[in-house]
């Protein structure tokens, strides 16, 4: 059982989608059931493509040792190279800016995964016998990484050589042999589980594999915007399907990602490890030791460290400065010391009458359903987009929890700020960010400054896209010009504590690579000519 870290932050990494509103929803779910446990001092989530981000998230935990434990499947391609490139890590432990960063192994690979198959599929076909039941586990499947796919075959190795009383247990994928599509012609028992060795029911699993089934003519829409998950059994080929929700959904997966932790000091500390103090850390890095070893063994200090210049402190400090508003969310508190948290262009206090006022929610965690879409119902993937809907009020008791609330509205905001204002926020030029790509973005560098220029006027404009003001430029010697040039200034609103923007996000990269296409593209058709 994994040991308490008073002195260290837990970070799970997930995937997340600028489309599907539920890709995030399982590492939120994890992270929060982590969290409750009081293991860690705190605990995190960042995405490749939502907020926070790789980089800033750093920004917002305030603990000197990191575990970092990717929410994927596979060691893959992601976990291998997009992810130690995003999150700026060189090893298994990586010591940098003032702290001590464990890379962990992805839930994906952890032995316990098996335990968490078997069970999922005894829930989709409560009572069919095993010995009359093929359990088919579906992937991805990519040439990008053979790594890819070894995660699920490693498991329906593991079922195999386990005896669990199944007909057979096959392995299948959406876009490399054998294909999901040839389920009837795999299998051979009269009832067939499918269960998507996926993290969220995502794009895939919700609504591509179930017409390569055959369950549905075309794809549907997400799952948290369908009234009730498909109804089981499905009468196919002869045969009884029943189809499970992703992996990656089921609630025991928390524990897996404490396994990996446990699983990290096991193989590099030998499993002595009870937490590192923050004294301790500071020692090492500052004598420039290298041995990470040394830290495990330290004694943690007497009353932990300070927090006088936490960010709950400074949010605390900005509020009794008059800065009361952070994007288009309102901080108030009454005289009983209750915080108020609203839509800025939300009547209040006097001004609200008992017809308008709408019920108080009184969780932070509500903040993040509240920010999640916007006042037509569509999905907010950009948190700081000008977009966030009224006719909400969030009562909270404490800093805490206001600073708790403001991390789902705005992820990561507050501890930018904090660094910004402490002269240590490092924005990451665009031109860097571009020229790390990987993949199918790796041509994104061949922009133009112009088209560069004119690209973040365009998909970053304060009024209809973000309220992000850019802290970086397009080179570490080039800044914003042009009609870029409006996002590097500061805001009028003395009352506003501003939304900073210290590295491009994933929308601004997806536009680079549509802007190279059609560069490359109108190249060949010159040279054709």
């Amino acid at each position: 059982m994994l040991s308490a870290k008073p002195f260290s932050a837990l970070l799970v990494v997930g995937h997340g989608s600028t489309l599907n509103p539920d890709s995030s929803n399982p590492t939120h779910q994890h992270a929060e059931d982590i969290r409750g446990r009081d293991i860690f001092a705190e605990v995190a989530c960042a995405f490749w493509k939502e907020e926070p981000g790789m980089t800033e998230v750093f920004e917002m935990i305030e603990s000197r040792e990191i575990y970092i434990v990717p929410n994927f499947i596979s060691e893959g391609y992601f976990c291998r190279q997009v992810l130690p490139r995003e999150l700026r890590l060189s090893g298994p432990t990586t010591m940098r800016d003032g702290r001590v960063i464990h890379y962990c192994d992805p839930v994906g690979i952890h032995p316990n995964m098996t335990r968490l198959l078997l069970q999922r599929a005894d829930e989709v076909a409560p009572g069919i016998p095993r010995g009359e039941t093929s359990l088919i586990v579906v992937g991805h499947g990519t040439g990008l990484n053979e790594n890819s796919a070894k995660a699920i075959q490693d498991q329906v190795r593991l079922i195999r050589a386990g005896n669990h009383g199944f007909a057979e247990v096959l392995d299948a994928y959406m876009e490399e042999a054998p294909f999901v599509a040839d389920w009837h012609k795999l299998s051979m028992a009269p009832n067939v589980v499918v269960v998507p060795f996926f993290i969220s029911d995502g794009l895939h699993s919700y609504q591509d594999i179930p017409v390569l089934l055959g369950m549905e003519a075309q794809t549907g829409a997400a799952a948290s915007e369908r009234e009730v998950f498909r109804h089981n059994p499905h009468h196919l080929h002869g045969r009884r399907l029943f189809y499970s929700s992703a992996i990656g959904t089921e609630r025991h997966l928390a524990d897996v990602i404490l396994d990996q932790v446990e699983e990290f000091d096991l193989k590099h500390f030998g499993g002595a490890s009870v937490g590192v103090s923050a004294p301790a850390i500071s020692q090492s890095l500052d004598s420039g030791s290298e041995d990470e070893s040394a830290l495990r063994t330290a004694e943690p200090a007497a009353g932990g460290t300070s927090t006088d210049f936490s960010i709950t402190a400074a949010l605390k400090r900005w509020l009794a400065e008059g800065r009361d508003v952070i994007g288009e969310v309102r901080i108030t508190r009454d005289a009983g010391g209750v915080f108020t948290l609203r839509h800025k262009d939300d009547p209040g206090g006097a001004e609200a009458s008992a017809t308008s006022t709408p019920a108080a929610e009184t969780s932070p965690l509500f903040a993040r359903e509240i920010a999640k879409y916007d006042a037509e119902g569509k999905f907010r993937p950009l948190k700081s987009a000008p977009t966030l809907r009224s006719g909400w009020r969030l009562e909270l008791r404490s800093l805490d929890e206001v600073r708790a609330a403001l991390d789902h509205f705005y992820p990561a905001a507050l501890g930018m700020l904090r660094a910004h204002e402490q002269g240590r926020l490092c924005g990451v030029p665009l031109r860097e960010v571009l020229a790390r790509q990987t993949g199918m973005y790796r041509f994104t560098n061949t922009i133009t400054d112009e088209q560069a220029m004119t690209m973040i006027a365009t998909h970053c404009d304060t009024k209809t896209r973000c309220l992000r003001r850019i802290v970086w430029g397009l080179s570490a010697d080039q800044p914003l010009a042009g009609p870029a040039a409006g996002k590097s200034r500061t805001s009028s609103d003395a009352n506003a504590l501003p939304l900073l923007c210290m590295e491009a996000c994933s929308h601004i990269v997806s536009a680079a690579r549509k802007l190279a296409q059609a560069g490359h593209a109108g190249k060949e058709a010159a040279a054709a000519q």
